[in-house]
C-alpha cells in the first residue's frame, strides 16, 4: 500500500510540473501586451520574451535528456525545477526587456531539464502497460489542463495585480516540488548510459537545434541572406554533431535511436501534431480578437473548448492506444486534427463563424489528445531504459514542429488569407496521419 502511495504521489508532482510548465507558455501569452505596455517593448523586442525560452528549451532538451539518463532523472528534475523557479522569481523582478529576454532563456534551460526527466521518471514509476497508458494519459490531460488554465489565470492575474504576477505563481509550485519529490520520487537511471557526457556532442546538438529553432521561427521576418546564415550555421552544427557521435567512444544518442521505428514514427508525429495545431490556433488568436472584436477573457474561455478537448481525450486515449494499437490511435487523432483545422477553413469566410470556431476547436484538441499519448507511448517504449533520451527526443520533435509550422503557415496567412493557411495545417495533418498508415 505505501508504494502504491508513493507512485501516487509522485505522478502528482510529477505531473504538477508538468502543469506548471505548460501553463507558462499560455500565462506569458496573455500577459505580452501588458509587458510590452509596461517595459516600453516594440513588437519585435516583445517577441524576443517568448523567443528566448523557445530556443533554449528546444535546443538543450538532447543534452538535458541525456544528463538526466546518466547523472539520475530526480536530480535533473530536481535541478530543473530549481532553476526555473529561481528565473521566474527573477522574471518577476526584471527592471527592463532584455533582462526579462535574458531570464527566460534561463526559464528555458529549466524547462529543457524538468520535461524528459519527469516524462521519464513518469514511465520508470509505472511498469505494467495499462497503467503506463493511464499515466501518460493523465500526463498529456494535465499539460493541457495547464495550457486552458494559463488563458484564464493570466488575463486574471494581470488584470487584477499586474503582469509580473504571472511569474510569481511558479515560484512556490516549484519550491514545492523539489521538496516534495526527494521524499516520494524513486530516483532512476539508465543502467548502460556511458560513465560521462559527450560535452562536445551536447554542444553540437544544443547550438544546432537553437539555431535551427531560431531561422525557423525568424524565417518570416528576417532578410534572406540572414534567414539562410542562420539555418547554414544549424546545418554546419547538425553534421558535426553527427560527425562526432560517430567517432565518440560514449555517443549522446545511443546508435540506432533514431533509426528505431517506434521512435522514428513517433517523432515524425510529434513534428505533425505541432506543425499542425501550433499555428491554426496561433492565427485563431488574432482571428478572434482583431475580427471578431471579442474580449479577452471572453476569448480565453473559447480557447479553453480546445485544451479541454485534449484533456478528455488523453484521458480516454490511453485506454484506447491499448486496445487497438498505438499506429492507429496516432493515426486516428491525426485525422481528427485534419478535420478540426479544415472546420477553421470554413470559417475563414463564413457569416457565422463561431460555430465553426468552436466546432474546430474540440475536434483539434480530441485528435491532438489522442495522438499525443499514442505517440508518447510508442516513442518511450521502444527506447527501453533510455527513457529520459526518449522523452528528449519527442520533446526537441515537437519544438521543431511548433517552429517550422508557424514559419511556414504564418505567411500563408499573411498572403493569401486564413483559410489556406488552415486547409495547410489540415494538409500537414493528413500527411502525418497517412505516415502511420503504411
Amino acid at each position: 500500500m505505501k508504494n502504491t502511495g508513493n507512485t501516487r504521489c509522485a505522478t502528482a508532482v510529477l505531473c504538477a510540473a508538468q502543469f506548471v510548465a505548460v501553463l507558462d507558455v499560455t500565462i506569458v501569452a496573455i500577459a505580452l501586451p501588458a509587458i510590452g505596455d509596461d517595459l516600453g517593448l516594440a513588437p519585435s523586442a516583445l517577441a524576443w520574451v517568448v523567443d528566448a525560452y523557445v530556443l533554449v528549451f528546444g535546443g538543450a532538451l538532447l543534452a538535458a535528456a541525456r544528463a538526466a539518463d546518466l547523472f539520475g532523472r530526480r536530480r535533473v528534475f530536481a535541478i530543473g525545477m530549481g532553476v526555473f523557479g529561481a528565473a521566474s522569481l527573477g522574471c518577476a523582478l526584471a527592471p527592463s526587456g532584455t533582462v526579462l529576454a535574458g531570464l527566460r532563456a534561463v526559464q528555458g534551460l529549466g524547462a529543457a531539464a524538468i520535461a524528459p526527466s519527469a516524462l521519464a521518471l513518469l514511465t520508470a514509476a509505472h511498469r505494467g502497460e495499462r497503467a503506463r497508458a493511464r499515466a501518460l494519459g493523465l500526463w498529456t490531460a494535465v499539460a493541457a489542463g495547464g495550457g486552458a488554465s494559463g488563458w484564464v489565470l493570466g488575463g486574471a492575474l494581470v488584470g487584477a495585480i499586474g503582469w509580473r504576477a504571472v511569474f510569481v505563481v511558479n515560484v512556490p509550485v516549484a519550491v514545492g516540488a523539489v521538496a516534495v519529490a526527494r521524499r516520494v520520487v524513486a530516483e532512476s537511471r539508465d543502467p548502460g548510459a556511458p560513465p560521462r557526457l559527450e560535452l562536445t556532442s551536447a554542444g553540437a546538438a544544443t547550438a544546432g537545434l537553437a539555431l535551427l529553432v531560431l531561422g525557423l521561427t525568424r524565417a518570416a521576418g528576417a532578410s534572406p541572406a540572414a534567414t539562410a546564415l542562420t539555418l547554414g550555421g544549424a546545418a554546419a552544427l547538425l553534421l558535426a554533431f553527427r560527425a562526432r557521435e560517430r567517432r565518440a567512444p560514449h555517443p549522446l544518442l545511443a546508435p540506432g535511436t533514431l533509426r528505431a521505428p517506434g521512435m522514428a514514427r513517433a517523432s515524425a508525429v510529434a513534428v505533425a501534431l505541432t506543425a499542425a495545431t501550433t499555428p491554426a490556433m496561433f492565427l485563431s488568436t488574432l482571428l478572434v480578437q482583431r475580427r471578431l472584436g471579442i474580449a479577452p477573457a471572453a476569448a480565453g474561455l473559447m480557447f479553453a473548448v480546445f485544451n479541454v478537448a485534449v484533456v478528455a481525450a488523453s484521458l480516454r486515449g490511453g485506454r484506447l492506444a491499448t486496445r487497438v494499437g498505438e499506429r492507429p490511435a496516432m493515426a486516428a487523432g491525426q485525422f481528427a486534427v485534419a478535420a478540426g483545422a479544415l472546420c477553421l477553413a470554413l470559417e475563414a469566410g463564413g457569416p457565422d463563424p463561431v460555430p465553426w470556431l468552436l466546432g474546430g476547436f474540440a475536434l483539434m484538441g480530441a485528435g491532438l489528445g489522442l495522438a499525443s499519448v499514442a505517440s508518447t507511448a510508442a516513442g518511450t517504449a521502444s527506447a527501453g531504459e533510455r527513457g529520459g533520451l526518449a522523452a528528449g527526443v519527442l520533446n526537441a520533435s515537437a519544438q521543431m514542429g511548433t517552429a517550422l509550422g508557424l514559419a511556414v503557415l504564418v505567411p500563408v496567412a499573411q498572403a493569401a488569407g486564413d483559410g489556406p493557411a488552415y486547409a495547410g495545417a489540415a494538409a500537414i495533418a493528413l500527411a502525418g496521419a497517412t505516415s502511420c498508415c503504411r
